[in-house]
């Protein structure tokens, strides 16, 4: 289920992250890993997360997930092993909040891009989930809250 979408500006934002490039099979055995090895990183650095942890992808590929695993920080990141500063880019977005387990994101996102067809919006090809309420905050998935953001090409 999504709340209603709405069009939103979303700021630029400094990350710590890492690029992944991987078949769209191997998301759950890849994203933990790399999540907790930013957390890692920024630990070691003495920083700490501005934000919830989110997944920037850069298209839409059937095959591939060509994306970033982000944490957003207000400090400087130095580069350590994967982790790498990132920049999520300022954008005009179509905004919603699907609430439930992650496996319903196969039906959020054609739920969002339909809203922003029939509201006669054009879409980038970059997009991005912040997971506000996950595993880590509650064990009952009902709960979990993931906030869908598509960029938008300005009308």
């Amino acid at each position: 289920m999504i709340d209603i979408p709405t069009v939103a500006d979303s700021p630029a934002q400094a990350t710590a992250m890492i690029a992944l490039n991987i078949p769209r099979d191997e998301i759950r055995s890849c994203m933990g890993p790399a999540i907790q090895e930013v957390f890692a990183v920024l630990g070691a650095q003495g920083l700490r997360p501005a934000g919830p942890w989110f997944c920037y992808h850069h298209r839409l590929d059937p095959a591939r997930f060509d994306f970033e695993v982000s944490v957003p920080v207000d400090g400087v990141v130095t580069a350590s092993g994967r982790v790498q500063r990132g920049m999520r880019p300022v954008a005009t977005v179509a905004r919603t909040v699907m609430h439930g387990a992650y496996e319903q994101l196969h039906t959020a996102w054609p739920a969002l891009d339909a809203w922003v067809t029939e509201q006669g919006l054009t879409m980038r090809g970059d997009f991005w989930e912040i997971y506000t309420v996950g595993p880590e905050s509650s064990t009952d998935p009902a709960s979990w809250r993931t906030e869908l953001n598509r960029a938008l090409i300005p009308n």
